[in-house]
């Protein structure tokens, strides 16, 4: 199984398009996410049920 940190090194470099993360998982994510200097490129969308779907986005958001 891949690591938070393989799978957001993947959006970043455009293997995946999207990246779902159930609300199980997005604690142990987040931690991950937020220690990456470029966290700032990731954007989450809250979909129902707890789920969330992130994105790369070249600029990032303020």
């Amino acid at each position: 199984m891949e690591s938070f940190e393989e799978k957001l090194n993947m959006l970043k470099n455009g293997t995946i398009n999207t990246l779902e993360i159930t609300k199980e998982e997005f604690l142990s994510f987040r931690e991950v996410l937020l220690k990456r200097e470029d966290f700032k490129h990731f954007s989450g969308k809250a979909k129902q049920g707890g789920h969330v779907i992130y994105t790369y986005l070249l600029t990032p958001r303020s």
